[in-house]
């Protein structure tokens, strides 16, 4: 049985297709595709099948699992509405059997409906399905472009206390910062440089993709959304984003003095998720932290071992392009179990 997962974000799609046999994983194939759902939610259909064409024919596919994050985009008045609209465009697009990742498992078209707010922003329930893989005790954090879901597990099932993007905002489960998209003044005050404190512009003038580009911790291949000022990706125009965040330019700063600034502002963003994690161990009594998504090694693993905490990779087994597509793998898999 081939089975198709996608994770529709609001700024990525995720696909992961898997090939089972009696139940066991026999292969995997990923693929993503930048889709700013904000102003491009009527190409979803057209980039759903063209994710499945780039790794196999739509014909051979048996069933089709949805996860999303996408309603809460602005091109929606309310998350209901959006979830009711990729609904709707994911049941025109395949003619297979289909289903939705709830925050109680797998639901129907008709269960959607009905109950529309419990498929949304759950992908982090199918990504808990791989963190069992590695522990049934853990916490599990997933960094991806924008945002950290940090999820703990006991016994083989997850206990968020927080079942909303709402609620777990609260209760440290939802970290708002990410690899890519994250704007650098919405986590910064100021940035030392040169023994001084500099306060930062609140503009959109750069982000958490061009700090990672000058740092060599993420690739070109990496950087799949746009820049804030429509340029390019270089390591030139990155730093030249950075500097405008303290108002200055390349003629005022070096190379070097952008390089040490990109360090205090990865360390920020690093104790920015630690104190969501402190605050799910403190509430958990869990001490096993279980890492994925595109921040798995840049940002997840230092912030659990800022605290102190053991810390294990998905990477253990998935390969890091699985992993960077893990809530799509997952939802594969409930799916598998749901038509099975």
């Amino acid at each position: 049985m081939k089975i198709a997962g996608f994770d529709i974000g609001g700024a990525n799609t995720d696909l992961a297709v898997i090939d089972f046999e009696d139940g066991e994983i026999k292969n995997i194939e990923v693929d993503f595709a930048y889709l700013p759902m904000w102003s491009d939610n009527d190409e979803l259909s057209r980039v759903l099948l063209e994710l499945i064409d780039s790794i196999c024919s739509v014909s051979e596919i048996d069933a089709v699992g949805i996860s999303m994050t996408a309603e809460l985009v602005d091109a929606y008045d309310t998350k209901k509405e959006g979830v009711l609209d990729v609904v709707e465009k994911c049941e025109k697009t395949f003619e297979c059997p289909i289903a939705y990742v709830g925050i109680d498992g797998m639901l129907s078209k008709d269960e959607i409906e009905r109950t529309p707010l419990k498929a949304a922003a759950a992908n982090w329930v199918a990504t808990a399905q791989i963190a069992t893989l590695i522990s049934d005790n853990c916490i599990f954090i997933d960094t991806g472009s924008t945002t950290t879901d940090i999820i703990p597990i006991k016994d083989g099932k997850e206990c968020a206390l927080g079942k909303s993007d709402f609620d777990r905002s609260a209760t440290g489960e939802l970290v708002y910062t990410g690899t890519l998209r994250t704007n650098l003044a919405s986590f910064l005050d100021t940035v030392e440089l040169n023994g001084k404190e500099y306060r930062v512009a609140s503009e959109l003038f750069a982000q958490t993709a061009d700090v990672y580009t000058v740092l060599d911790l993420i690739t070109q291949d990496d950087y799949i959304c746009d820049t804030f000022d429509g340029e390019g990706k270089s390591k030139i125009e990155c730093a030249r984003r950075i500097a405008r965040v303290v108002c200055a330019d390349l003629e005022m700063l070096s190379m070097d003095d952008i390089a040490s600034m990109c360090e205090f502002i990865h360390q920020k963003q690093v104790e920015q998720i630690a104190d969501g994690l402190r605050q799910v161990h403190e509430t958990q009594n869990l001490d096993l932290i279980v890492t994925t998504g595109l921040g798995k090694d840049i940002l997840d693993r230092k912030a659990a071992e800022l605290l102190g905490l053991e810390v294990k990779s998905m990477g253990d087994i998935l390969t890091d392009d699985e992993c960077t597509v893990a809530p799509a793998v997952g939802t594969a898999v409930m799916m598998e179990k749901y038509v099975n």
